[in-house]
């Protein structure tokens, strides 16, 4: 069974909020694979289904942003499962509004809920979906990112949420490797400089 975890704060106050792009991205996995999210075991509310014949279970911890590992031990635990099947999904301050980067494994960066995992589990070898939110240096960060959507970042992020959702799918059913070279939005590589033909410099 894969787990699928977003990263986000309970309550309604929080729900259109920078900080809750990974329960946003469960919420739209939920909808498009008819799985209900209601069950509230774990610390966590969570949803079992399937994509195709791969068994899914989809998780919103409920401990808040800071303590969700907590959540995500008590599952990984319980259900025994190896670590390459847990994926996890959050926002990014470090990525541009809309960016979506995938990873198979690595530090929690600036993100308390991240560093909350990997500290619970004692392991950063899961893989892991950023999704990019910016940043603001008028506004103070515990103030940006509990903020809400701008006009002009909500259609970018309501795309990244989409395209999270479409990475997951194709994680579960093909793996990390095709997830990350279909999703993983490549650098431009740098022109290399002409030479000026010889008898023609100007």
């Amino acid at each position: 069974m894969y787990i699928i975890v977003g990263l986000g704060n309970p309550g309604k106050q929080y729900e259109q909020t920078r900080h809750n792009m990974g329960f946003i991205t469960i919420d739209q996995l939920a909808e498009k694979h008819s799985i209900s999210v209601t069950k509230l075991k774990h610390k966590a509310l969570v949803g079992e289904g399937y994509f195709g014949t791969r068994k899914v279970m989809l998780v919103k911890p409920q401990t808040y942003m800071n303590l969700s590992g907590q959540s995500v031990r008590e599952i990984m635990s319980y259900y025994k499962e190896d670590i390459e099947n847990l994926i996890v999904i959050y926002d990014d301050i470090d990525l541009e509004p809309g960016k979506l980067r995938i990873r198979g494994k690595g530090s929690a960066g600036t993100h308390n809920g991240m560093r909350s995992i990997i500290y619970e589990l004692q392991d950063d070898g899961f893989p892991r979906i950023r999704l990019g939110i910016g940043k603001n240096p008028m506004i103070p960060l515990d103030k940006f990112v509990l903020g809400g959507f701008t006009t002009e970042e909500k259609p970018l992020l309501e795309e990244a949420v989409t395209k999270a959702v479409q990475a997951i799918e194709c994680y579960v059913t093909e793996g990390i490797n095709a997830a990350m070279n279909a999703y993983n939005e490549k650098k431009p590589k740098k022109a290399k400089p002409v030479k000026a033909e010889e008898g023609n410099e100007q």
